[in-house]
């Protein structure tokens, strides 16, 4: 019998299910052995039930082409199956609220790329390298569910990846007050230029519910728990726009800090380039070796060279230079559905694995 952890994947037919797909694809420690979807895919194999929509740009894994689809509604069942599951629905909050605490009551660890349960105050939202302490909550979280073993945890936005791990390595420095635009490719809604034409060779200025995640998710990052919940941090503002491009993947984002102490651009250098977290120095299998990297070049990062690197899990730096206006800007690019959706969610559950939380049954 495999040693590795059943992983369910809810959700498992959208794009950021099928990235999950590919990415626990061979994965040393989990191994997808059910996957659920809504009652229309229910009883099809994976194979029949994505058909023609399978978005990556990898051939679907033969491993999971013939496991029958799951109504992710059926929640015993499924809970009975696996160790723990990722959570990637397209539904209604309200819904996905209530569905995941009732897989957490079953017993059954969560690991989610939803927005439901983010502001839930026992619920960690994590970026490993950032703040994995945050997983301290969960004792408090099973308390509330009345859970042995049951718990959610979530990963954050998208949209804050290419901006928030650099201004976390300059905290020596006290950063106080950002403006960040955000570049949004078109799979962070999860579509293809064949599924949203109208987006080629267009702008949208506008990304509903972005613009306050972008503002107030990393508060709650830089958070700290007290008396069993996460307390948003209050020492940093940040203002943001969220505009949609004509990307396929990869956020990159263009922000200006001023900061309390005075850094030198060789100490913001230096300090992106030698920030280590949790997952570095647990070397957990999706960690990138360099979470953090600068580049020199003028016209870096840029998407079509950058967005892979570290096999999309880590974060590329680019363009620091003194504002006239703020003390310092710089370039930012993430991979939106590796880092950002469904990757950011395996190392979080790497994490959670490495720290004792999620076990087998």
């Amino acid at each position: 019998m495999s040693e590795k952890l059943k992983v369910g994947i809810l959700g498992g037919t959208g794009m950021v299910g099928q990235r999950f797909i590919t990415l626990l694809d061979n994965h040393p420690w989990f191994e997808v052995t059910t996957i659920a979807a809504s009652k229309r895919s229910a009883g099809k194999t994976y194979e029949e039930a994505v058909g023609d929509k399978w978005k990556m740009d990898v051939p679907m894994p033969e491993a999971v082409k013939k496991i029958v689809v799951q109504d992710l509604m059926d929640v015993e069942k499924i809970s009975s199956e696996v160790d723990f599951v990722f959570s990637a629905v397209n539904m209604d909050k309200a819904e996905i609220i209530k569905f995941e605490e009732e897989y957490a009551k079953a017993e059954t660890p969560v690991v989610s790329n939803n927005s439901a349960h983010r502001w839930t105050p026992d619920v960690p939202m994590i970026i490993p390298e950032i703040n994995p302490q945050h997983t301290d909550v969960i004792e408090f979280q099973k308390k509330r569910l009345g859970t042995k073993r049951g718990f959610i945890a979530v990963k954050p936005n998208c949209s804050i990846q290419s901006y928030t791990p650099a201004l976390n390595a300059w905290a020596e420095f006290e950063p106080y007050e950002v403006v960040v635009t955000t570049y949004q490719a078109i799979s962070g809604a999860g579509k293809t230029f064949k599924d949203w034409p109208e987006m080629v060779e267009n702008i949208i200025p506008y990304i509903g519910g972005e613009e306050e995640k972008s503002e107030r998710e990393p508060l709650r990052v830089w958070g700290k728990i007290e008396d069993g919940v996460i307390k948003p941090a209050d020492h940093i503002k940040i203002t943001s726009q969220c505009i949609r491009v004509p990307v396929l993947n990869g956020h990159t984002a263009a922000a200006f800090v001023k900061f309390k102490k005075n850094p030198t651009k060789e100490q913001l250098i230096e300090a992106l380039e030698s920030y280590k977290g949790a997952p570095q120095e647990l070397n957990l299998p999706s960690a990138p070796k360099q979470f953090i990297r600068y580049m020199t070049e003028d016209d870096r990062p840029q998407v079509q060279l950058d967005v892979d690197y570290e096999n999309g899990m880590g974060i590329s730096i680019g363009r620091i230079r003194e504002d006239s206006i703020y003390d310092w800007k710089f370039v930012g690019l993430s991979h939106n559905t590796v880092r950002g959706a469904a990757g950011g969610a395996v190392l979080c559950a790497e994490l959670l694995k490495a720290q004792g939380y999620i076990t087998k049954k």
